[in-house]
């Protein structure tokens, strides 16, 4: 094992935070959904219990599928309130349907979700969109997904200092 990997959690917390998170390249629908997702519940909770329960909430959800997620009915939301694998925030969980009826629609309308993301001339107007379609995506959880994602987004010092300034 190597010092890297035996630093375990502290290390990846300098890491991502040094570099950014890892970024995948979605291959799919639920790639995106489940980025979504983990966006979603890392907002005000410790990335830490976010990574630990992980597997369990991508089962629980079915792979991210979102067909499979938009399909879950109220039964569902209460069986999942119950298993203690998941994060049991109902606001979250309910969140989470709601996002994946939103992410169907987009991609009715714009045939992939990609086309969505990349309709808008630039970086503000993009999130400002998503923040307003999609449930428990700050600001923070916008520019998240867009970076995991692999879509344009600006340097984060930059960014980080432009809401500082919007905040004044």
């Amino acid at each position: 094992m190597s010092a890297r990997a035996a630093a375990g959690p502290r290390r990846k917390a300098h890491d991502e935070h040094h570099r950014g998170p890892e970024r995948v390249e979605p291959r799919g629908p639920a790639d995106y959904l489940e980025v979504m997702a983990r966006a979603m519940f890392q907002a005000g909770i410790s990335w830490r219990v976010v990574d630990a329960k992980w597997e369990g909430i991508r089962e629980a959800f079915a792979g991210f599928d979102p067909e499979r997620v938009a399909a879950m009915t109220p039964a569902d939301v209460e069986r999942l309130m119950g298993d203690p694998r998941v994060i049991r925030n109902r606001r979250k969980v309910e969140g989470l349907i709601d996002n994946a009826h939103t992410f169907l629609a987009l991609e009715r309308q714009f045939g992939v979700f990609e086309g969505y993301l990349r309709s808008f001339r630039d970086y503000d107007s993009l999130a400002e969109d998503m923040s307003r379609r999609f449930k428990w995506l700050g600001e923070s959880g916008v520019y998240y997904f867009l970076w995991v994602v692999g879509e344009p987004v600006p340097p984060y010092d930059e960014w980080a200092a432009s809401r500082r300034a919007h905040a004044r």
